[in-house]
């Protein structure tokens, strides 16, 4: 809190207490602003009193978005969501209901957390998570504020809280999952240290192979049995054209042709049965 050193100025203890009295240097007496605005209708005379009011009040809003600094978000990025709240409070304020402090301590210390709690995060997490999270990192700090006291266990912090130990457990997690890890950030150090996109796995081609053989298996069994042994020669046996065409007493342009002919078909029937398939489901659904 700023202090004056002036000692003509009454300290705290000896001003009177009264209705709507400022508590902090930076909470300036603006009820008669406010009450000329409640008054006004729109235009430029209300814009112009709108704008002397937020200049007057934007010190204590500065000093709310100090509260949140070190939290990963710049000091000027928090100034302008305690702007924007400030803002609010004074479109929002009815100056017969009591002090404007009052209303917009609340109001802008809100619109600080839920920017922390709607962008802060680098991946969208839902809001019961974000919830838990807070509440044990409270609890964490409740419990741990005595000096000396040991790391309170998922245990104590589900006592403490009322939450159950999964939930305890959900909000740890979450503690430590406010910003994501580089997939080149390093997670064993020495000669052999690996980055954690060395432990993904990749996309692994056999899928595409088994889903291929059993979308053609139907169909070659529908295939004569003849053009089944020439595909099976060719294609299991790595036979070549001429020398299956030499087994099979036919020539080498007739072999090429019956396997255009049988893969054509195989595949054709392939792509006709996926798109069956693709129809009927939403209707079985």
């Amino acid at each position: 809190m700023l202090t004056d050193t002036s000692t003509s100025r009454p300290t705290t203890q000896d001003r009177p207490s009264a209705p709507g009295r400022r508590r902090h240097d930076d909470a300036p007496d603006t009820m008669a602003l406010f009450a000329r605005l409640a008054g006004l209708q729109e235009g430029p005379e209300r814009d112009a009193l709108r704008d002397e009011l937020v200049t007057a009040w934007l010190p204590m809003a500065h000093r709310i978005a100090g509260r949140f600094r070190d939290r990963g978000e710049s000091i000027e990025d928090l100034r302008q969501v305690a702007a924007l709240g400030l803002v609010k409070a004074i479109d929002r304020f009815e100056p017969e209901r009591g002090a404007f402090e009052s209303y917009a301590v609340p109001t802008i210390t809100g619109e600080v957390k839920r920017h922390f709690r709607d962008r802060m995060w680098a991946l969208r997490v839902p809001r019961r998570v974000q919830e838990l999270r807070n509440k044990v990192r409270v609890a964490r700090r409740e419990l741990t504020q005595n000096p000396g006291s040991p790391e309170p266990t998922p245990a104590d912090i589900a006592a403490h809280t009322g939450l159950t130990e999964d939930e305890v457990t959900t909000g740890l997690e979450a503690l430590e999952s406010f910003s994501t890890l580089s997939l080149d950030a390093e997670l064993s150090a020495g000669d052999d240290g690996y980055s954690l996109a060395d432990t993904l796995g990749g996309p692994d081609t056999s899928y595409d192979v088994v889903v291929d053989r059993e979308s053609a298996k139907e169909g070659l069994r529908r295939l004569p049995e003849r053009e089944r042994a020439i595909l099976y020669m060719r294609f299991f046996e790595d036979m070549t054209q001429s020398r299956i065409a030499d087994q099979l007493g036919i020539s080498q342009m007739h072999v090429s042709r019956l396997i255009s002919r049988s893969c054509a078909r195989v595949r054709d029937e392939a792509l006709a049965d996926r798109a069956r398939r693709q129809a009927d489901g939403p209707a079985e659904a």
